[in-house]
């Protein structure tokens, strides 16, 4: 899937059923639907899961919870603004996740 594609796909009701947990959690991020994000990815256990988990608890505020999470994830705290951020976790994890989607 393409970043456009994933765009696109903000566009349904639904995420599409092919995304992982962590990407899932990003969807859900950008129709504003924090507690389902924070749900998905709390369900993917790696280091995807984890990243997209520090940025959310950094979007809401919670830096210390954020700085746990970025720790996990194996990513240094993030000080872009969060739009670049989301980004940048998105098309990391669509390259990782191209075979598959």
């Amino acid at each position: 899937m393409t970043l456009e594609e994933f765009r696109q796909s903000l566009l349904h009701e639904e995420p599409p059923g092919n995304l992982s947990f962590a990407l899932a959690g990003l969807w859900w991020d950008a129709k504003g639907k924090w507690d389902q994000a924070h749900e998905s990815a709390q369900q993917d256990e790696g280091t995807a899961g984890s990243w997209v988990h520090a940025y959310l608890h950094r979007k809401e505020g919670d830096s210390s919870n954020a700085v746990y999470w970025y720790r996990r994830a194996d990513q240094p705290p993030c000080q872009s603004p969060l739009e670049q951020e989301w980004l940048k976790i998105v098309e990391s994890l669509l390259s990782e996740a191209a075979p598959d989607l």
